[in-house]
Formats: C-alpha cells, structure tokens, sequence
C-alpha cells in the first residue's frame, strides 16, 4: 500500500481495517508489507508492521512471498487469523485464513488479462477460495460467481457491501463552477473515474458519447479520471475513431479531497463497466447527489437498485440513449431522490463491522 496511490482493493481494505484496529484496542494486529510502509498505514498504537521480502511484484515473486514469505511470518507470530484483504493466502501454512474476493472476472473475461497474470490467477485463485476457512465477498452476484466457478460451500461465503468516503457529498453550486472551470472550461461534464482498464468499457464509451454529442449538439464533456495503466489498443483505437475526441478529459488520478469535488461537480456518473463485483463509483455519486448511469449485468443492479439509469454495457446505442435520457430534469431529480434513499445501505462502519463480525466467528 503506497500513500496517496490507493484504488479499488486498496481503498476497500484501507476504510475497513482502519475502523477495525481502532474499535479494537484490546487486539493486537500484524500488517504485512512487502516495503517499508508509510506511517499513516499503522493505524493504532494496536498494529505490528511486518516487511518481508521479497517485494511482490510479479506473479512468480508472489507465489516466493506467499508460500514461503507470509508462511515463515504467519508460523512466527502465530495469529489466531490471517485475514487478506485480496484474497491471495499461504497455502501451506495451517493457520486459519480468511480471504477477501472482490471478484473473479478474469474467470468470464480472460483476454482483458497479460498471459502470465491470467495463469498465476486461474491456477491459484481455486486453490485460495478452498483453503480460506472463511471468504468475505462484496456482493450476492460474487457470491453466487465464487460458488458456481470453485465449487465451494455457499456457507463459508459472506457477503459483506463496500462503502463510500464520507467526504463524497453535495457541494454548493459556487464550487461546482470552480471545479468545471477548471477541468472542462466551465462546461457540464459526465464522469468516468476507475482504473482504465478493458473491463471497464471506455471502448464502448467513447463511441456512445460521440453518438450523444452528434444527437443533442451539447457542449458536453466526457471527464475521464484514472491512470491507463491498463489501457490497450482498442481503448486506443476507439479513442483515435471518435469524432468529439477533443471533448474527452483525461486527468489521470486524483486524490480523494480533490475526486470528491470532481464526482460532486459533474453532470451524470456513466459507470457501465462490463463486470464488477461492486461498483464504488455507483455510492460515491448517490453520496454526492449525482445521478448514476450504470451496466445491468453482474453486480451493478445489484449495487445500484432502483436508482440508476441501467445500460446493456456491450450495446453502443444503450450507453447513449441513457446519456441523452438523462438530460431530462424530471429524470435526473427522481434518479438523485433514489439515490439519497439508497445510499444509506452503505458506510465504511457497516463494511468494518462484517468483517469484524466474520474474523471472530473464524
């Protein structure tokens, strides 16, 4: 966990384990680290961190890190539990272990994957969800997807939902103008914030929002927030086909005081990524009073209910009615008075809780 670098994974175990450690003073935690860790990661007076080696960057380094790294570090401190919060465990260590799967979509969508990535994840991850004497996952959909794919008991499986910043909340019209002034020239904007990759369907965004531009003659902008670490070359060549390319922002990552402003600020979210074991963008907009545009495949209906505007992600046209459907008012204010009702199913203390909840029933 680098400061200031956390995504997805790395926020969902960040807000947890936060609360956890503090609201448990009496328990003492080990972190492992695979480097020296910045301070603001040891959260409490309560938590040991522990560097091993070697630094698990590559798919052969985290089977050395794993199997022999946390096994000799687990049979040291002898825990009563071995909580990890990416799923990846020591499967020849004999200390009790429980796994976090966020999802398994390289299971349904192997080609968006590097070779070598794809092996180390198909070869390993059935073996951790039936060594992990308990898994934690993010939604009903996942559930189901882990038992159906690794042929595990449903029992040791439970669903525990993601939250969302507290800091992702309304802000006055006066600071909206701020922050397009800033990225979009004073324009509206639709927001896409996560990483770039395949999964997440800017091939298909691009063109639908092209397809809107042609059909509304808006001067709307396409805000897109994230790193391309995982971008490819039919990202790319959609992006290169797009007539209103110059209307698209790329801002690349940005820190969570200044993405709080940027969800805030926008127009729409268009989230209409093609699997998700949850979807975080989704609460963040409800939390921000921004209406949702989102996949009705996998976990996104479940996540967003009755309050987005639900797209068939592999359908051009589908992607691009909703963004011009979602220009009415009338739509727009129904969608954000659903969202605030069904935001409240979500916070980081429910999420810390089930955990909690699982680790001492482990």
């Amino acid at each position: 966990m680098l400061s200031n670098k956390l995504e997805g994974i790395g926020w969902v175990a960040y807000e947890a384990l936060s609360r956890i450690v503090k609201a448990h003073p009496e328990v003492e935690f080990y972190f492992l680290f695979d480097r020296k860790p910045d301070p603001s990661f040891i959260f409490a007076d309560n938590v040991k961190p522990v560097v091993l080696f070697p630094q698990a960057r590559h798919p052969f380094l985290y089977i050395i890190y794993f199997e022999i790294a946390v096994k000799n570090a687990l049979r040291k401190i002898n825990p009563d539990v071995y909580l990890s919060t990416d799923a990846y465990l020591s499967l020849r260590s004999k200390v009790r272990q429980i796994a976090v799967f966020h999802d398994i979509n390289f299971e349904h969508f192997p080609q968006d994957f590097p070779r070598l990535a794809l092996w180390h994840y198909k070869k390993f991850f059935p073996k951790y969800a039936k060594k992990a004497d308990k898994i934690i996952t993010v939604s009903e959909f996942s559930k189901q997807d882990i038992v159906e794919n690794y042929k595990v008991s449903p029992e040791k499986i439970h669903v525990v939902y993601n939250g969302a910043n507290e800091g992702f909340k309304p802000i006055p019209e006066e600071v909206k103008t701020l922050v397009r002034d800033k990225y979009t020239s004073g324009n509206q904007y639709f927001m896409f914030v996560g990483s770039l990759h395949p999964r997440k369907n800017l091939a298909r965004l691009f063109p639908a929002f092209d397809i809107f531009k042609e059909r509304t003659k808006s001067e709307m902008k396409l805000l897109v927030v994230g790193e391309k670490r995982w971008w490819t070359e039919s990202i790319q060549n959609a992006y290169n086909s797009m007539k209103y390319k110059d209307d698209v922002v790329f801002v690349g990552h940005l820190q969570m005081s200044e993405l709080n402003k940027v969800t805030a600020a926008a127009f729409a979210s268009v989230y209409v990524s093609y699997f998700e074991g949850f979807g975080i963008p989704i609460i963040e907009a409800y939390r921000c009073d921004v209406p949702v545009i989102t996949s009705n495949v996998t976990s996104m209906p479940e996540v967003a209910a009755d309050a987005a505007l639900l797209v068939n992600p592999f359908d051009i046209e589908s992607i691009a009615n909703a963004m011009v459907a979602i220009q009415d008012e009338n739509v727009r204010k129904s969608l954000i008075e659903k969202g605030r009702i069904r935001r409240d199913d979500f916070s980081w203390d429910k999420t810390a809780e089930g955990w909690w909840d699982v680790i001492v029933r482990s």
